[in-house]
């Protein structure tokens, strides 16, 4: 017979209960507002935690298959969220401010991580992986991508000139590379034109108000990352005053898909920055 008396069981009741573990309490309903949460505990080995995710998830393919997508970036179903009891909502940046405050006033625990360079990122994953008691098991993965860098990094020291590298995350109107991306455009072994942009947390406030000042720096490769929708060189290549660009004159346009380089997470620091490097080292056999 049950005592009547006894605490219930979170597993059956459905309460919102961490679980207790060896370096504390854990969260076991995880709601993921962007990828790269849902991308790092799936290496991690804790997809089981993750009840929810973001609409926009392509890494893994499978959680699109295995779970239930309950955001966008901008806005989310409230409701569809509260109906997972989670225990921990992780979002990211203050863009994600709304959805939050409307959660918490729910009573639901949320973590809204703000990293934008290569540096926060990893203690981003760092903290979500010692939230689900993955501390050591983080620590290895994050100096394994460290290691990945900084090879990278002594590979593109070696490259005898360093090309000028226009990124651009929207094209009307342009807007140039968020820090981490410009922070890996550096490792790669190349220069961001717009490098005093990068430290701007805010795509408004990385426009390039006069388009016509792209030209006038000279990139020597452009990479186009169009968050949702592709990129399109020959579009580029037809700009007005652009023919004698570096770039385009040489055929140097390329994409980069936007899971691989704007998620702030595990993509950039290893897929991401592998294409930027491959492209920039392409370059420098060409034009060493």
């Amino acid at each position: 017979m049950s005592d009547p008396n006894a605490a219930p069981d979170p597993a059956q009741s459905g309460a919102r209960t961490p679980e207790p573990g060896a370096h504390g309490w854990v969260p076991r309903r995880i709601v993921c507002l962007t990828e790269e949460t849902t991308e790092w505990l799936y290496l991690l080995g804790e997809q089981a935690r993750i009840v929810g995710i973001s609409g926009y998830t392509v890494r893994p393919r499978r959680a699109r298959q295995e779970k239930p997508r309950v955001s966008a970036f901008l806005s989310a179903k409230i409701d569809a969220i509260l109906a997972l009891e989670p225990d921990c909502v992780f979002g990211f940046s203050d863009l994600q401010a709304d959805i939050a405050a409307a959660l918490i006033r729910h009573g639901v625990q949320v973590t809204v991580f703000n990293q934008r360079s290569v540096d926060e990122i990893f203690s981003m994953l760092y903290q979500v992986a010692a939230m689900v008691g993955q501390a050591e098991q983080g620590l290895m993965r994050i100096e394994a991508m460290r290691a990945g860098l900084q090879s990278i990094e002594a590979a593109a020291s070696r490259m005898p000139r360093r090309p000028r590298v226009y990124f651009e995350e929207w094209d009307e109107p342009p807007i140039s590379a968020i820090r981490w991306v410009s922070e890996l455009v550096g490792i790669a072994g190349g220069d961001d034109c717009f490098a005093e942009l990068a430290s701007e947390p805010l795509g408004k406030n990385r426009i390039i108000a006069d388009p016509s000042e792209i030209v006038r720096r000279c990139p020597d490769i452009v990479i186009g990352s169009w968050c949702g929708k592709k990129f399109r060189p020959e579009k580029v290549a037809a700009r007005p005053g652009w023919q004698e660009v570096p770039a385009v004159r040489d055929g140097q346009l390329f994409e980069i898909k936007s899971a691989d380089i704007l998620q702030p997470g595990p993509a950039a620091l290893t897929d991401g920055v592998a294409q930027l490097h491959r492209i920039i080292q392409d370059w420098s056999e060409r034009h060493g």
